[in-house]
């Protein structure tokens, strides 16, 4: 499996038991709905392995308490903490109305109500504290912030998302 067909599932933090088990820090909202997986993807020297799981529970509402089929002692746990985990694209939930997956907007075409066609997107820079639109126009990159009130419509059948951006933003770029 390779990466880039994968999402970002969470990090193994600590151990759990002497028995080998594990605790996952999960990167989503709804960590319920990951308590029933039979395998993952485990990073180890930048290659996706897949681990069977043999049992999973949530752990204090934000872990998930993990038991791997081939992991039975402190030794084995040892190895895997910190490594982050992966799951295929096809695992994740369906998203309806303006909520999206980062991936899932990349080539989209970004447009504000006022200005007309801004151009494409072409990433998400989400390394600040505000989680940024990187929209490619002619060559220049336009950076918008992803605030809910910016976001108008997103529009997945003609690949659009639709943005009421404050005046003077995207010509600051220009």
């Amino acid at each position: 499996m390779q990466k880039e067909n994968c999402f970002y599932l969470g990090k193994i933090v600590r151990k759990y038991s002497f028995k080998g088990e594990l605790l996952v820090k999960l990167d989503t909202d709804e960590p319920e709905l990951f308590t029933e997986m039979e395998s993952v993807f485990v990073e180890q020297r930048k290659n996706l392995i897949p681990f069977f799981i043999e049992e999973s529970s949530l752990h204090k509402s934000e872990l998930l308490r993990v038991r791997f089929e081939d992991v039975k002692n402190e030794a084995d746990a040892d190895a895997l903490i910190g490594a982050h985990l992966y799951l295929p694209l096809e695992f994740l939930p369906k998203l309806t109305g303006n909520k999206f997956y980062f991936h899932e907007i990349i080539g989209f075409t970004a447009e504000d109500e006022v200005f007309g066609k801004i151009g494409e997107i072409t990433g998400v820079n989400d390394t600040t504290s505000q989680a940024l639109f990187e929209i490619d126009r002619d060559g220049k990159q336009i950076l918008i912030p992803m605030i809910d009130h910016f976001i108008k419509k997103v529009d997945r059948e003609n690949k659009t998302i639709l943005l009421k951006v404050p005046d003077g933003l995207i010509e600051m770029y220009l």
